[in-house]
């Protein structure tokens, strides 16, 4: 609320509108710059309005500078993690064994992203294929879950069949989910998780942006296991 300033009821919101609809009035009242005494905010001194000006702006720019550098520092974290993600796709890419594929997939993403644990199941697989440790039986409810995400599942660990497919299942407190697929919209042939004991390192708030691009570029690299039908089947 405005303060009452005298018995003709001008407030502190009149001198306010007034001073800013008045540029010249401390053209005409120079003199008052140097007399308004105001408290400092980095102390109890007065100090003149100049000074408190100069300080607000050098508050405003300290604010500025923080945000470049977490800029800088953001865009400094995306350019490692690109040329990491760059890194891994060669890697897939020079693979020339299709059966090399999801074991690549999976200790490449553990070692250049420090992933505690990965995992990956391949359903769709071709018949030569069918033996290997990425072929293992699934359940039918994880086929269908896989299907049935339109992007990847970030999560507490709360019992996904997915979670034994792990080397150590038991230390894994969160997990994400990544369906594959030959092409968008198709059925999921697979499904990579990555698993973490940090419980916060997966969360359902947490932007997936990244992990769709990882889901596309293991999905492309893993079609080559496909069978004749060339999507995953239930």
């Amino acid at each position: 609320m405005s303060t009452n300033l005298g018995t003709q009821g001008i407030t502190e919101a009149d001198i306010a509108n007034f001073l800013a609809n008045t540029p010249g009035f401390f053209e005409r009242h120079a003199e008052l710059l140097g007399t308004v005494q105001l408290t400092s905010p980095h102390g109890q001194r007065a100090v003149s309005l100049q000074e408190r000006q100069m300080e607000m702006l050098r508050d405003k720019i300290k604010g500025l500078e923080g945000k470049i550098i977490e800029m800088i520092r953001n865009a400094q974290d995306n350019l490692g993690l690109a040329d990491r993600l760059h890194r891994w796709t060669l890697e897939i890419m020079r693979i020339a064994s299709p059966a090399d594929v999801p074991g690549a997939v999976v200790e490449g993403l553990m070692r250049e992203f420090q992933i505690p644990q990965a995992g990956i199941r391949v359903w769709g697989a071709d018949e030569p294929y069918a033996g290997m440790p990425f072929a293992q039986a699934v359940g039918a409810d994880a086929k269908t879950f896989a299907t049935s995400l339109g992007g990847p599942y970030c999560g507490v660990n709360a019992g996904f069949e997915a979670a034994q497919w792990f080397a150590e299942p038991a230390q894994v407190m969160s997990l994400a989910l990544i369906p594959l697929r030959a092409a968008a919209g198709a059925p999921a042939f697979g499904m990579l998780v990555l698993g973490s004991p940090d419980p916060t390192r997966y969360s359902v708030d947490m932007g997936t942006d990244f992990l769709v691009r990882i889901g596309e570029i293991a999905s492309a690299g893993l079609a080559r296991l496909l069978g004749p039908n060339g999507t995953g089947t239930l």
